[in-house]
Formats: structure tokens, sequence, C-alpha cells
């Protein structure tokens, strides 16, 4: 018979929900404490005035290419088909993002084929042999007109800093297509939960070994009284920003429903590049992703700051350097672990994220 095992989870969102839920199944105690008045962290979503089911933090489009991922949340809710389709509005236009043919041959006034689309990405690409950035890495694949044009401005709103100041793989998680695929992901398994993100966390965390407590903050002397600590709050607080504090990128949602407004926007979110339109990055309208019908719609205006909650890690090599001073710190403790896009500082998807909870859980179980 095992001993008895017990964990501390720190987080109700996909990294420490998921911990909990195999920790449990496994027959472990567990406590899962969360600062928030609710579970399901940045994913959760509720219904507002107009009966709406609207995402609090912005919109969460499930996606993957891991069957293991997919089956495992699929044991918590049902899923609606859904393919997310991004426009762009550039100099008072749409245009389809990812950029594709449709993307190209609208903005130049052209008519190329797929053929035709290629050659010319290839003829404005700026060979570069060491690909340093984001810059770098766009001038490379689709030239400068288009990265000025669709990318720079919105970086510059999103981050904060300029394409060339951020890290290749911010610009890299964009495909760019020669084909009319107007989708904004490709994967195997593109779905959304069927009676939302919420009501899956509650089913997922749904067992008399998990006990929740909501508001409540993480202490660390509470660290030494379990087998097992589960962390997916920011690293650099967990040690008191020994080192000083790694940038994060917060937002502020502005939420709005329209009473009377059947449809407000032509997909689910159109983002917006161009500086001069605003500080805002992307409008998301909900319906879109819940299918809802109604003659009233609701929708969120996105403006990122450097001032709130912690919504993504900076990806620059100064804070690449200062995560690892503090990754550094998190491999010497033996029963504390990292998980999530906050905890291992890293730009994760939510089946990411799964994926690393996943494995996180596994060999917690495995060493005890």
């Amino acid at each position: 018979m095992k001993k008895s095992r017990s964990a501390l989870v720190v987080g109700a969102g996909f990294a420490g929900s998921v911990c909990a839920e195999r920790l449990a199944a496994d027959g472990w105690s567990v406590d899962l404490i969360d600062q928030r008045s609710h579970v399901a962290g940045n994913a959760y979503d509720e219904r507002d005035e107009g009966d709406i089911l609207v995402h609090r933090y912005g919109p969460h489009i499930f996606h993957t290419n891991s069957e293991k991922v997919y089956q495992y949340l699929s044991n918590f809710t049902r899923w609606r088909d859904y393919e997310h389709r991004v426009l762009a509005r550039h100099g008072g236009k749409n245009y389809p993002i990812p950029i594709n043919r449709t993307t190209i041959n609208s903005l130049y006034g052209w008519d190329l084929s797929e053929r035709g689309i290629a050659e010319y990405l290839s003829s404005v690409a700026i060979a570069n042999g060491n690909i340093e950035n984001s810059e770098d890495f766009l001038f490379s694949t689709v030239g400068r007109d288009l990265a000025d044009r669709f990318f720079r401005g919105y970086s510059k709103k999103q981050w904060g800093r300029d394409l060339r100041e951020l890290a290749v793989g911010v610009a890299a998680r964009v495909p760019f297509r020669t084909n009319t695929d107007s989708r904004y992901f490709t994967d195997t398994y593109q779905s959304m939960p069927a009676e939302g993100y919420a009501k899956m966390f509650e089913a997922m965390i749904d067992s008399p070994r998990i006990t929740l407590s909501l508001n409540t903050a993480f202490e660390s002397a509470l660290v030494d009284s379990y087998t097992a600590v589960v962390y997916s709050g920011p690293i650099d607080e967990y040690f008191d920003c020994r080192f000083g504090k790694l940038p994060y990128r917060s937002i502020r949602f502005e939420h709005k429903h329209l009473q009377g407004v059947e449809e407000f926007q032509p997909s689910g979110t159109i983002n917006y590049p161009d500086l001069e339109d605003g500080d805002y990055t992307r409008i998301t309208e909900f319906k879109y992703l819940t299918g809802q019908k109604s003659n009233s719609t609701s929708i969120v205006y996105e403006y990122p700051s450097d001032v709130g909650s912690p919504y993504y890690p900076v990806p620059t090599a100064a804070s690449s350097v200062l995560y690892g001073k503090y990754e550094t710190l998190a491999d010497q403790l033996e029963n504390v672990h990292f998980v999530g896009r906050l905890a291992q500082y890293r730009y994760y998807n939510m089946d990411q994220v799964v994926a690393a909870a996943l494995k996180t859980a596994s060999s917690i179980i495995n060493a005890n």
C-alpha cells in the first residue's frame, strides 16, 4: 500500500487543474488554491447580461494535434467543432490572417495563382543567414512590406516593443500560406467545450480528494507540509523577485453587450495592426465561438499594457537570461514543480500547457 501523499496545487487554470485531477485520480489528497474567485484561470467564461457566453480574459480557441491531450480533455466535456477565422483591418479594409493568397491578391490588386504567390514571396524575402529576432524571421519569409503592414504595428501594441526586439518564436507562431485556406489554425482537433471552459474545469476537479479554495493567496510557509507542490504562478514571484521582476505583458479587456445588434463583424476576431486605429489589438465577437443564436451580441476589445495581471511572458533575449536564473533556483527544489505559461516563462498554447501538466503529474506520481 502506498504511503499517504498530499499535494498543494497553486492555480486552478489548465496547469494546476490538470495536475490536481491526475494526482487525485492516483489517490493523492490535493489542496487546490487560486487567488481569483473562479476556476479555469484565463480560460474562464460565463454568461453576460445578454445570456451570451463570453471569455472574460479574451478569446480562448482550443486546437491541438495531440490525440492524447484531446482525449484527456474529452473526459470532462463534449465538444463543438469550430474553426477560427481572423481578419486584419488594414487601411480601412479587412484581409485574411494568416497571410495567404487572398490576402496578397486583395492587398495589391493581383490575381496570382498559388505558384505565383510562392514566387512573389521568394522574390521579396530578404536573405539573412542569421535569424536573430522576429523582424529577421518576417523579412526572410514575407519581406519588408507585408511585415510592416500586418506585424510591426501589431507587435508595438501587443508587446510594447518593435519586432527586432522580440524573439524569433513570436513571429514564427503565425504561418504563411500560398493557398486560400483562411483558417487561423490547421490542427487536427479544433473544438470549443460545448458548455464552456468553466464547466469543463468544474468537471475536471470534481473529486472528493480535491479541496478547492478560491480567493486564497499562496504562502511559501505551506510548502513543507506537503509531499509535493505544483506551482503555476509567476516564477519570479515565488522567489520574491530575487534577481528582479521578469517582464510580463498584461491586457485590459473592455467588454460590450450590444442589444439589438445581431452581428457586429464578419469573423470571430479582427486584428488591428494599424497604430492609427487605436491602442487595441483586436476585437472578438463571441457568438462565432459559441454558436449561439441571438438578436444581440457581445464583443471584447483588448488593450495590452505593462500594468496589470500577467498574461504573456515577454520573449526577449534579456528576459530569457533573467528567467534562466530563476530556473536554476527552481531546479534545486526537490518537492516544488513549476508548470504553465507563467511558471515556465513560455508562450504556451492551451494544449501545450495540458501536455506539460500531464508530464509533470506523471513524474510526481512516479517519484512517490
